[in-house]
């Protein structure tokens, strides 16, 4: 397997870790043609929409990409295209997980824990400007908007209550 491809399969081992631990299923997306590379699913649920759904691009770096502002992340024009509609059935979001250097470092585990490294953030690009001819813009995703099992929770509530992600 190649770096691309074990970056890959870790934000998807990231992205079902969190969203097992907030109760919700993971769906896989056979082809990535609309930037979406998986999907979580909500049963039932008790705000206007039933069974709410998010669907999400995952990207996995090594490189410094943290500032104080947050992480400035390079996206592909077409990822970002698709990113940023509005009329979406499904919304989407882009997770971004930071991890280390060595594959090495990125799973430490003992008899007490297993712990994934390092973090993932997320971004709506809903409504997003047009990119006005870059190829590749770049993305702040902020730094309080941690892909955390609390952060899914309140996303698909959001979703529910048919609000804006």
């Amino acid at each position: 397997m190649d770096i691309s491809q074990q970056k890959a399969e870790f934000s998807l081992a990231y992205v079902h870790a969190v969203a097992t631990v907030a109760g919700f299923a993971l769906y896989d997306v056979r082809v990535d043609d609309e930037s979406v590379d998986c999907g979580v699913a909500k049963r039932g649920g008790g705000g206007t929409v039933k069974s709410p759904r998010l669907e999400l691009q995952l990207k996995c770096t090594e490189r410094n990409v943290l500032k104080a502002d947050g992480i400035h992340f390079p996206l592909k024009g077409k990822n970002y295209d698709d990113l940023r509609g509005t009329n979406l059935h499904v919304p989407k979001i882009l997770v971004v997980l930071l991890v280390p250097d060595r594959v090495g470092d990125w799973v430490n585990h003992s008899d007490e824990e297993m712990c994934l490294k390092h973090c993932a953030w997320w971004l709506s690009l809903a409504g997003a400007a047009e990119r006005g001819g870059v190829e590749t813009p770049t993305v702040i995703l902020p730094p309080g908007q941690r892909f955390s099992p609390a952060a899914l929770e309140a996303i698909m509530a959001r979703i529910g209550r048919k609000e804006n992600v």
